[in-house]
């Protein structure tokens, strides 16, 4: 017996260096994972654009500045659209395999990474269609998808054991995440902090290498350049003690955040109402989009202004209101999509009016300094992975020490006031309470 799981053991293994037993059918599955991510997340991208392009008649990926210049009936139309295509999309999906699909972190944590392929594949491409269409979620879930399924069909090739999968498919999916925004180093932690939840050392290499393989391919075809482009931020005994007390304010918003998503993905319909509801609730999006079109698409557009102090505090109010209403009423109506840009989102607002309200007491600190850190603090705790949001946060607006100081403060606080009053991250939506507790005590037990 005791041979048997000694064994056993060996088989699941990580091989850390290329002498391991197993160790070449094990890494050429990593390779080929970076490589495929890197060329599905360069297609889907590509694929969103020219759906953005041709729906809302603009150049380049600026959805808010086409959709402000947009006619009212076009929001209505679009969205209408949006809504027929993701009710058709989900009776479709739901032909292809039993049941309700399998979520990417439920497959790593609860099936060994196993997850279906032609349904997960289709859900991805459903969610690239209706978020070019203005659907208020994010497209990096597109590309996370994608590279699971790449790295799950790869384990299978190579004859992987369930622990190689589960670190295989958590490395897909976050590669996936750096390959979309440029951020390979970002996209490996996220992989092993967020999807795989362990920040273990035999897990860094096949994480680093799968993302920057994903990174280097997808930058054939999209750009090397930040997302966001902000100036050069200083801290200050300001931005320090703003951080302080706005780090704890960002985590309880990020749970209630969270709780609303996590309500929302268990009411989605079913039967009929999935081609009736997401018809109503895109339409009505539309309709409010006519007046405040900041809330179509992931977000990217209204954070990078509020990151450059380029909105009025009036609009950040009223955008922190309706923003996270828009993603729960997508969430609600059975649309799929990432949320990673969306929530980051909600904490660039909500980090700006914290600001805004800030500078009435202790003047003198840019404005979008406090969005940024907001976007980091909301990030982290709605995410919590304080050290890939961290890191995000450095490559997406290719700044790093700048103002380190407040924006590990912001992140260390938020995350440690969410995580002491909820488990659950927003990537935990589609996972059981059972389950989320189940994964909590798997965590805390000691490395093997």
């Amino acid at each position: 017996m005791a041979t048997g799981n000694r064994y056993h053991a060996v088989g699941d293994m990580i091989p850390s260096t290329l002498a391991r037993p197993g160790a070449a059918p094990f890494w050429l599955a990593v390779l080929l994972t970076g490589v495929g991510t890197g060329v599905a997340a360069a297609a889907l991208t590509r694929l969103l654009e020219t759906v953005q392009h041709i729906m809302w008649n603009g150049a380049g990926t600026n959805l808010l500045d086409a959709a402000e210049h947009a006619g009212a009936w076009r929001h209505i139309l679009v969205l209408l659209g949006a809504g027929i295509v993701t009710g058709a999309g989900q009776i479709i999906l739901g032909q292809l395999s039993s049941g309700n699909g399998i979520d990417t972190t439920a497959a790593i944590w609860f099936h060994a990474g196993r997850m279906p392929a032609l349904r997960t594949l289709g859900s991805a491409l459903l969610s690239v269609i209706i978020v070019g269409m203005g659907v208020s979620l994010g497209r990096e879930g597109a590309p996370k998808q994608a590279g699971a399924v790449i790295a799950n069909f790869f384990s299978n090739r190579a004859h992987l054991s369930d622990e190689q999968r589960r670190l295989l498919v958590a490395c897909g999916a976050g590669a996936g995440m750096g390959a979309a925004y440029g951020v390979p180093l970002g996209g490996a932690l996220f992989a092993l902090e967020v999807m795989r939840g362990v920040l273990a050392l035999r897990y860094v290499l096949p994480a680093l290498f799968s993302s920057v393989v994903a990174t280097a391919v997808s930058w054939i075809a999209l750009p090397d350049a930040p997302t966001y482009l902000i100036p050069a931020y200083r801290s200050s005994i300001s931005s320090v003690l703003w951080a302080l007390l706005a780090g704890p304010i960002a985590g309880v918003a990020s749970v209630g955040y969270v709780r609303l998503v996590t309500w929302a993905d268990r009411h989605k319909p079913l039967g009929w109402r999935r081609l009736t509801a997401p018809l109503l609730g895109l339409a009505l999006l539309g309709a409010v989009s006519i007046w405040f079109p900041q809330l179509l698409g992931n977000g990217k557009d209204i954070s990078q202004l509020a990151f450059t102090n380029q909105v009025t505090p009036a609009l950040l109010l009223t955008l922190l209101a309706l923003k996270p209403a828009a993603i729960v009423l997508c969430v609600r109506s059975g649309a799929p999509g990432g949320l990673f840009t969306p929530s980051l989102t909600v904490g660039a607002l909500l980090g700006a009016v914290l600001g805004h309200a800030w500078s009435w007491f202790w003047p003198g600190v840019p404005p979008g300094l406090f969005a940024v850190l907001g976007a980091a603090a909301v990030l982290a705790a709605t995410t919590q992975g304080p050290i890939s949001t961290v890191v995000l946060m450095m490559e997406l607006t290719s700044r790093d020490r700048s103002f380190i100081v407040p924006l590990l403060l912001a992140v260390a606080t938020a995350t440690l006031v969410a995580r002491s009053i909820e488990p659950r991250s927003i990537y935990d939506a589609r996972l059981t309470d059972e389950e989320v507790e189940a994964r909590q005590k798997a965590r805390e037990l000691p490395p093997r």
